[in-house]
């Protein structure tokens, strides 16, 4: 047998993806207590670059956020968010009307298609207490089939997302097949909608001090194990510490030993589009000509305008999860 691991490599920002992923980052905020307002105590901005915070140095950053933490109206067209809040909260909104509220393990799947602008806000929603956000937001690309698909907005709610329970391990199925566990069905228009493209994303966890063995798939497309919490794992040769990636060969099972901490892992897995990527910002193409009338159309279109009251828009204070679809259907699953 040859060695499942085919290359290690260090997790920068973002993390480096495989075909058909186009990137992948994760936030890790130790967000303070709330300011009454969701935004932090002002007197801990104090230094802070608002408008484009994102020093790695700092517990917690504000982003693109002058007074919520977040990511104020911004485009996306041609490929898929898949966004994943284990912790804190997400505030949406988006061009279509759609909004939502969503956290403590929920994940938006939010199709781009032929342009979408949205929001994304960190409403620090605790005053008497810290709000800690960990996030993980994965762009999977659409085929030159479905660039132009009608944007779609779907919220995996976290009571319904499949979790395998195993001796050591406990694997969240966000997409994708586990040992006959299937995930909730993605977007209709998405890459992992196709049983065939065999896209997989797991957020897996491993006891201290065991042993976890994750099952091989077909050949044919790309696998990478990203390690970003614990302190070591040995693979058969070898060790690896948090903070890297670990490309592997999909056709074998690989075993690991997890040493004295609890090891925190996300899979991403798929088969690769192979078709040409441009990119330009939040646009995603298939050609620099494609790009340009994208851009075009957007400053144009505004891809259908802004229907909320602000660029950084939030949600009540007070209110608990929800989503509010484009449809004007509305679920409301808990109060906070």
């Amino acid at each position: 047998m040859s060695n499942p691991i085919l290359q290690t490599f260090p997790l920068g920002f973002p993390w480096q993806t495989q075909d058909p992923f186009l990137f992948c980052v994760y936030h890790l905020d130790h967000f303070p207590k709330g300011n009454g307002e969701m935004g932090p105590d002002p007197a801990l901005l104090e230094g802070r670059s608002l408008g484009n915070d994102f020093n790695p140095n700092q517990a917690w950053r504000m982003y693109h956020g002058q007074t919520i933490p977040g990511f104020p109206y911004h485009p996306h067209r041609g490929f898929e968010t898949i966004t994943i809040v284990n912790k804190g909260y997400c505030d949406h909104s988006d061009s279509l009307g759609a909004a939502g509220r969503f956290g403590e393990g929920d994940v938006q799947w939010m199709t781009a298609g032929r342009g979408v602008q949205h929001s994304e806000m960190f409403p620090l929603l605790h005053d008497a207490s810290d709000n800690p956000l960990e996030l993980f937001q994965i762009w999977l690309n659409l085929p030159k089939a479905s660039k132009f698909v009608e944007p779609h907005f779907k919220m995996l709610w976290h009571e319904d997302i499949p979790i395998v329970k195993e001796e050591n391990a406990q694997i969240k199925v966000v997409a994708g097949n586990y040992k006959g566990t299937q995930a909730i069905p993605p977007a209709p228009d998405s890459w992992a909608a196709d049983g065939v493209n065999d896209v997989a994303i797991w957020n897996i966890h491993v006891e201290a001090d065991s042993e976890y063995t994750l099952p091989k798939t077909s050949s044919g497309v790309t696998r990478t194990l990203y390690f970003y919490e614990g302190s070591e794992i040995f693979f058969e040769g070898g060790k690896i510490i948090p903070n890297f990636g670990v490309e592997l060969d999909p056709s074998q099972e690989v075993t690991f030993k997890v040493g004295r901490d609890k090891a925190h892992f996300l899979m991403l897995q798929g088969r690769p589009i192979e078709e040409p990527v441009a990119k330009y910002g939040p646009f995603v193409m298939n050609t620099e000509e494609e790009i340009q009338k994208a851009m075009e159309e957007y400053r144009l279109t505004q891809f259908g305008g802004w229907p909320w009251p602000y660029p950084d828009n939030a949600h009540d204070k007070d209110r608990g999860r929800f989503a509010l679809y484009p449809d004007g259907t509305l679920v409301e699953k808990d109060t906070l």
